[in-house]
């Protein structure tokens, strides 16, 4: 398994942008984010920092319903 990559908020947010999801709105320093899957709303909120924790990324991955080789390969 591939290490995961150290990156911004703004990173997961384009990461999540290629693989379907959208801004929906802002809240402080968090983005919320929906995609629909399956016929049910996928939501994620990715907080705008400079450096996203290793925990948090992997959270916002297992939230989002991908694949952490999927997530890697849109970075």
């Amino acid at each position: 398994m591939e290490k995961l990559p150290i990156l911004s908020g703004n990173d997961v947010i384009r990461v999540l942008s290629k693989a379907g999801f959208l801004s929906v709105r802002q809240r402080g320093s968090h983005v919320i984010m929906v995609k629909l899957i399956d016929g049910k709303k996928a939501a994620v909120v990715v907080p705008i920092h400079k450096e996203i924790d290793r925990g948090t990324l992997i959270e916002i991955i297992r939230q989002a319903k991908i694949t952490r080789e999927t997530f890697i390969s849109l970075c």
